[in-house]
């Protein structure tokens, strides 16, 4: 597999090939957001996963064929910088979960709650909503079967640890026990973990940690 993860604002694409479904990982921004777009290989159908900044590269980046949705994974403004340029020029239907939809620039024509489904071509991704970081923060979930899993994040996820609570210990709580129940007890440990900044990582590479996390309270 050549396909790292490891991406640089100003930097390509990197690209993963699977079965039925491409995954290109691209950097942008002030603040190193990841920016992830999904073709279904059949249809040529698209999903961009957080139009966070640069519209101009994520439109280039996404100009090989249609989109039909972008998903943001939660209400911080990092990650929606231009999603109003991209869902303009692309039509496509922006989707949110509600309780972080309203912060978002545009009307979001599409709401979505742990356990929803969304499709892109034939493939489809499974909604899984992890409280704490935002209220309204959520993961997508590929499930290609025979362990074959990748999971998009956002900032609730990192190599090291959950994303931040500013501190919060009910917060904490609440995304850790998320992060547990949700992701890490029902999916095995080749699962590829895609973050909404910096390196990706696996669950088995992260699981042995997670003791640690709780102790320290972040």
């Amino acid at each position: 597999m050549t396909y790292t993860g490891d991406v640089k604002v100003g930097g390509p694409a990197d690209v993963r090939e699977l079965p039925g479904l491409r995954i290109a990982k691209l950097a942008v921004g002030p603040f190193d957001n990841n920016a992830y777009l999904l073709r279904c290989t059949e249809t040529g159908d698209g999903l961009l996963i957080d139009a966070a900044a640069e519209a101009d590269r994520l439109l280039a980046f996404v100009d090989e064929g249609p989109i039909s949705s972008i998903v943001t994974t939660h209400r911080h403004g990092d990650h929606w910088q231009a999603l109003e340029q991209v869902t303009k020029v692309t039509g496509a239907t922006p989707i949110a979960h509600p309780l972080d939809a309203p912060a978002l620039p545009v009307p979001v024509e599409r709401l979505v709650e742990h356990g929803d489904t969304i499709t892109v071509g034939t493939v489809t991704l499974e909604v899984i909503h992890l409280r704490g970081h935002t209220p309204g923060s959520i993961a997508l979930l590929y499930d290609g079967g025979d362990e074959e899993r990748h999971l998009f994040t956002g900032d609730s996820l990192f190599p090291g640890g959950v994303g931040n609570t500013q501190k919060d210990p009910e917060r904490f709580e609440r995304l850790y026990t998320d992060v547990v129940e949700r992701v890490f007890d029902r999916l095995p440990d080749q699962t590829w973990v895609y973050p909404g900044h910096g390196k990706d990582t696996t669950l088995g590479a992260e699981r042995p940690s997670l003791p640690e996390w709780l102790a320290r309270g972040w």
